[in-house]
C-alpha cells in the first residue's frame, strides 16, 4: 500500500497553504477501495459459478484457500492481519489461517442465527459482469458486505499512517526550500544513523535540532506526547490546539501550526532563533511549490 508522488505533493502544498489536507487521503481511499470492490465482486462471480454444484461452502473454499496471501485470507474471512497480531502475538501464515478459519466458522453461525431470529428479513445481492449474473443468498451477502467493510477499515486505517509517514520528510524539506535555507543546513544524509527515528533535523554548527512533524487535527494528545516524549527542539503541525502551544512555549519548543493565520511563515522565525540562514520569501507561493516539489519528487 503506497501514496503516489502525486498525492504526497496535493498534500504538501495543501499543508503549506493552510488548506485541509484530508480530502486527498479520502480521495485515495475511495479509488483503492472501489477498485479492491470491483475486483472483489469478479472473484465472487467466478467462484460461485464455479461451485454453483457442489454442496461445499463455495466462499470458505475459494477465498480462504491456503495458497493466498495471508492478507488476502484475512481479510476475506472478516479479519486483518493487524488484527490476528494483537489477539496471538504473531501473523505467520499458519496462524493466519487456523484464526481466519476459526472467526469465519464463528461469522457464519451468527449470521445463520440472526437470520433464525429474524425470519422475516431477507436480502439478495445479485451481481452482473459481461452479461453473467449469480445471485447471492441472505447469509452469502453478508459475508461478502462484513469482508468489503474489513477491507475498507483496513485501507483507511493503512493509508492515514502511510500518509503521515510518507510526507514528514518532504514537508520539512520543502519549509525549508521555501526559505531558500543553505542544503547543509538540512541535508538528513548527515545524521547519524542512531539518530535516524527522528522524522527531520535542521543543523547548526554541527547541532543536530530535533524536528517533530504530526499531522492530527487539534487537540489530538498524540501531539503533545511527541514533544514530550522525543524532546524535540521543533514541533510542526497541521492543528496544534492552545494547551499544545503552551506546553512547547514551557519546553522552549518552537513551533508551526500551519492552519494558522501566518501558517507556514513562523517557520522564518523557527530558522530566526536557531541562526540558521534564511531568505524570506516573495512570489508565488503556487509555483514556487511546484518547482520544489517537481525537484523533491520526481
Amino acid at each position: 500500500m503506497t501514496l503516489t508522488n502525486q498525492v504526497v505533493k496535493n498534500i504538501i502544498k495543501r499543508l503549506v497553504k493552510g488548506q485541509d489536507y484530508r480530502i486527498e487521503v479520502v480521495a485515495l481511499i475511495n479509488a483503492e477501495f472501489l477498485q479492491f470492490a470491483i475486483d472483489f465482486f469478479k472473484k465472487v462471480i467466478e467462484a460461485k459459478l464455479a461451485n454453483k454444484d457442489v454442496t461445499i461452502d463455495w466462499y470458505k473454499a475459494t477465498f480462504l484457500n491456503k495458497n493466498l496471501s495471508s492478507e488476502d485470507i484475512a481479510i476475506n474471512s472478516g479479519l486483518n492481519k493487524k488484527t490476528i497480531t494483537n489477539m496471538f502475538n504473531s501473523a505467520t501464515k499458519e496462524i493466519v489461517i487456523d484464526a481466519s478459519n476459526e472467526h469465519y466458522d464463528i461469522l457464519y453461525q451468527s449470521i445463520s442465527t440472526l437470520i433464525e431470529n429474524q425470519p422475516d428479513i431477507d436480502l439478495s445481492l445479485t451481481i452482473k459482469f459481461r452479461g453473467v449474473s449469480v445471485e447471492l443468498n441472505i447469509n452469502e451477502s453478508l459475508i461478502v458486505i462484513n469482508t468489503l467493510a474489513v477491507k475498507r477499515a483496513a485501507l483507511r486505517g493503512g493509508l492515514w499512517s502511510t500518509a503521515g509517514k510518507r510526507v514528514e520528510k518532504y514537508l520539512m524539506a520543502t519549509l525549508c526550500k521555501v526559505y531558500s535555507v543553505p542544503f547543509e543546513h538540512f541535508d538528513q544524509s548527515k545524521i547519524p544513523v542512531s539518530m535516524r527515528e527522528v522524522d527531520f533535523y535542521l543543523i547548526k554548527d554541527g547541532k543536530y535540532h530535533r524536528c517533530e512533524v504530526k499531522m492530527m487535527g487539534r487537540g489530538n494528545p498524540e501531539s503533545a506526547d511527541a514533544i514530550f516524549a522525543r524532546e524535540s527542539d521543533v514541533f510542526v503541525a497541521d492543528k496544534l490546539s492552545d494547551l499544545n502551544k503552551q506546553q512547547a512555549d514551557m519546553l522552549k519548543v518552537k513551533w508551526v501550526e500551519l492552519r494558522n493565520e501566518v501558517g507556514y511563515k513562523r517557520f522564518a522565525k523557527v530558522l530566526t532563533e536557531l541562526n540558521i540562514p534564511y531568505t524570506d520569501f516573495q512570489g508565488d507561493l503556487d509555483a514556487h511549490l511546484d518547482i520544489i516539489l517537481n525537484d523533491l519528487l520526481v
